[in-house]
């Protein structure tokens, strides 16, 4: 979709949370009738439609949990966002799902309305403490099946507690071994760094997705993750594999955006996955009021583009191929969706 402001000029009369049709301008009619297919929020609108229904018929539910580790040392490619994210759509499709907030700043947590203050029983309680991962899981309150194990910024200084600590590589995978609840996938988002809160994910996971963000340096400081990642598999955790690729904040208006797409799928190939997230004011609206953009916003470019990347993830594991008829939708297929894009 377009930025409002393309839609409809200046607000004037600011409303909190998402907008509805009457918030784009005065001359709109409540009793305004739906728009046709053959505007472009007829088209979203449509799009909306058919990509929550396929969310609502549910995926295939994988045999063992998928343990997914969203790694990428290099800030601002959108890790925080894409794990939330695929985690509303992973459950919105029907799925059980647990968010594993490794970031000591938290952003995780409060895109998913979980409080995490201080006095908060967190993953550092687990980390430090050894304490049971169950007793810090708490469900999201807008999505069902959907459960977070918050960070609070005790994890700030967990670095330096965890490395006089025994097995200090693998307190997280011990604690998601003991945990009982039956789940279909965990997402563990990382921080922004390569230290022993990251070591503690890719010992635990088996699956590593990549953020890419399709921008000039995205590639940068790649090679030093994909050399840990050997050596976490060579050393603690032989199932450790790069599984998926995600491009994020796509402008299909932009020549480098394309660039960086074809150097992006040329050098890894099928773990790329066809679906790439638009560049998006929604999605970066969305966690300040505590929500995923699934539930802020759920016809926007950027909460279709994330329903159908969960849905190629979730069909990629189960080795079922996939039929993405959107999926590049507010992307490559149609540039004029991109929001809110400079």
């Amino acid at each position: 979709m377009r930025s409002d402001a393309n839609i409809a000029g200046p607000m004037t009369d600011p409303v909190p949370g998402p907008r509805t049709e009457s918030s784009f301008g005065e001359d709109v009619s409540r009793e305004t009738p739906p728009p046709m297919d053959d505007t472009p929020i007829g088209r979203a609108a449509q799009l909306a439609v058919e990509a929550l229904g396929r969310a609502g018929e549910g995926l295939p539910r994988p045999e063992h949990t998928r343990v997914i580790v969203v790694a990428n040392q290099k800030g601002g490619v959108g890790k925080t966002t894409t794990t939330v994210n695929l985690a509303a759509s992973l459950a919105l499709h029907g799925g059980r799902v647990l968010v594993v907030d490794l970031d000591p700043q938290g952003n995780a947590s409060t895109a998913l309305g979980i409080d995490h203050h201080a006095e908060v029983p967190s993953i550092y309680d687990v980390l430090v403490d050894s304490r049971p991962l169950a007793e810090v899981v708490q469900p999201v309150p807008d999505v069902e099946g959907l459960f977070c194990a918050p960070a609070t910024i005790d994890l700030a200084g967990a670095e330096i507690e965890l490395v006089s600590l025994v097995a200090r590589e693998s307190r997280l995978q011990r604690a998601i071994q003991a945990y009982e609840q039956p789940l279909d996938y965990i997402l563990i988002d990382c921080p922004p760094s390569l230290g022993l809160l990251t070591v503690n994910a890719l010992v635990a996971g088996a699956e590593v997705l990549i953020p890419i963000q399709c921008e000039y340096y995205a590639l940068e400081g790649l090679g030093q993750l994909l050399r840990n990642v050997d050596l976490v598999r060579g050393h603690l955790n032989p199932e450790l594999h790069v599984s998926t690729i995600l491009l994020t904040m796509y402008d299909g208006r932009t020549r480098l955006a394309s660039q960086v797409a074809e150097e992006v799928r040329t050098h890894f190939g099928e773990e790329v996955l066809r679906t790439s997230i638009p560049r998006s004011v929604r999605i970066s609206e969305a966690p300040s009021y505590g929500q995923t953009v699934l539930t802020y916003d759920p016809g926007s470019s950027g909460a279709l583009s994330y329903l159908e990347a969960a849905r190629e993830l979730a069909l990629k594991g189960v080795g079922v191929s996939y039929d993405a008829p959107h999926a590049h939708v507010g992307a490559q297929n149609n540039p004029s969706m991109v929001e809110g894009t400079q």
